[in-house]
């Protein structure tokens, strides 16, 4: 079976979320949308769509962007499982009806989500801790399309992950980072002159690693 995955940037690499794909018998397929000569392939007959992060806005007025807003629309039509990660979960809240802006504090670092209600008996979170650290990189966020269920909140940024249907799922944080992911970003802001606080990379990837493999599952179990 194949997985779509969408990428926006060469640093938004898949990290842990192609392993866990990978090791449940699913053929991961990169699309580099934010390439010019990038080839959008047919959706039918792949088994689900993912969205991975970038530093640009669900905003901004690039083509690539649009025609990945169209996508996901054509998509939840015809039933795919999707799911969105950072700038992919506020594609597929906008292309949802949500509204994508900017964020009153930026999230960059490790930091707690705790599990709603909803959240706590959803196929992906059942059972799990709350509150449970994850990785942000973000300074936008989104209001919850209408028919979408909250699953996970935070002080800082309330829309941490939802579901809409059955098998469409948003995550703002990144449960893909790897230590090395985390060291390639800041060394990348430092010289784009980004004044980021030191990040240990290290502090809870085995966490995060578990928390990815753990979102695998409850996503591709809907299919």
């Amino acid at each position: 079976m194949r997985i779509l995955v969408f990428r926006h940037d060469p640093l938004e690499d898949l990290g842990t979320l192609r392993s866990a794909l990978e090791s449940r018998g699913f053929e991961v397929e990169c699309v580099e949308v934010y390439e010019a000569e990038a080839r959008v392939p047919a959706i039918v007959g792949a088994a689900g769509l993912v969205f991975m992060g970038g530093p640009m806005c669900a905003n901004d007025a690039l083509p690539f962007l649009r025609r990945e807003l169209e996508l996901i629309r054509e998509s939840v039509e015809l039933g795919f499982p999707a799911l969105g990660i950072c700038l992919g979960a506020q594609l597929i809240a906008k292309a949802l009806g949500g509204r994508v802006y900017k964020s009153a504090v930026p999230e960059i670092g490790w930091s707690e989500i705790h599990f709603t209600t909803a959240g706590l008996s959803d196929p992906v979170f059942a059972q799990m801790k709350s509150p449970r650290p994850v990785f942000q990189w973000h300074k936008d966020t989104f209001e919850l399309p209408a028919q979408a269920e909250l699953l996970a909140t935070a002080p800082a940024c309330r829309s941490q992950a939802f579901r809409q249907g059955r098998n469409i799922y948003g995550f703002q944080f990144h449960p893909e980072m790897t230590p090395q992911m985390i060291e390639d970003w800041q060394r990348h802001a430092a010289v784009c002159g980004e004044a980021v606080e030191a990040i240990d990379p290290k502090r809870h990837v085995e966490s995060l690693a578990q928390l990815c493999n753990r979102i695998v599952e409850g996503w591709t179990r809907t299919f």
